[in-house]
C-alpha cells in the first residue's frame, strides 16, 4: 500500500453506487436476507463512522456502523459492510478501514461493536465469540461468527438480548 496516495475519508452521498456494486460483488444478491442486513434496513448508518478508502483518488473501499440496541443496552454499533474491491485484497485496506472505523467509533461514544464475520481475520482487531444464546439477531447466524469487541470495559458482559438497529 502506497501511504502517498492512500487516504480515509468520510463517505460521501456519490459514493452509494459504488459501494452499492462493492458489496454485490463482495455479498452477492442473497446479502439482503442474512441477519446482519435486516439488523441495518431500514437504519441509516451513523454517518461519522462511514468511511471510504480512496487509493490515487479511486473509491477501493468502505466500511459503516450501524448504532444497535442490545436487549435494553444501547451505545454499540454494528460494524458492516466491510468491502474492497477484489482487485485490491490483501494490500491492508480493509485493515485500515477497521482500525480507523473502530477509533472514530470509540471516540464517538460507543462501547461496543458487533459484527457477523471471521474470527481469524477479526480477531486481530480484539473481537472475540460471543457466548452462544447472549445475543439474538433476527434470523439464523452461525454463533462462531458472531463477534464482539469491547471499546468500553465490560460492555460485553453488559449486552445480553435482542440486537435491534436504530437511529442516531
Amino acid at each position: 500500500m502506497s501511504s502517498s496516495s492512500f487516504v480515509i475519508r468520510l463517505e460521501t452521498e456519490g459514493d452509494a453506487h459504488i459501494l452499492s456494486e462493492l458489496s454485490a460483488q463482495a455479498f452477492g444478491p442473497g446479502r439482503f436476507a442474512r441477519s446482519a442486513y435486516r439488523v441495518r434496513e431500514s437504519i441509516p448508518p451513523v454517518g461519522v463512522l462511514c468511511l471510504c478508502a480512496m487509493l490515487g483518488g479511486r473509491l477501493v473501499g468502505g466500511i459503516r456502523f450501524t448504532a444497535i440496541s442490545i436487549g435494553d443496552q444501547e451505545g454499540a454499533a454494528l460494524l458492516g459492510p466491510l468491502v474492497v474491491d477484489p482487485a485490491e485484497k490483501g494490500q491492508g485496506f480493509g485493515r485500515a478501514l477497521v482500525e480507523e472505523g473502530l477509533a472514530r467509533a470509540r471516540s464517538e461514544g460507543f462501547s461496543l461493536v458487533l459484527l457477523v464475520g471471521d474470527m481469524p481475520y477479526y480477531g486481530r482487531f480484539g473481537f472475540q465469540p460471543v457466548a452462544p444464546g447472549q445475543m439474538t439477531l433476527p434470523g439464523p447466524v452461525d454463533p462462531a461468527r458472531l463477534l464482539a469487541v469491547e471499546l468500553v470495559p465490560g460492555a460485553l458482559q453488559r449486552a445480553v438480548g435482542q440486537v435491534k438497529g436504530h437511529a442516531r
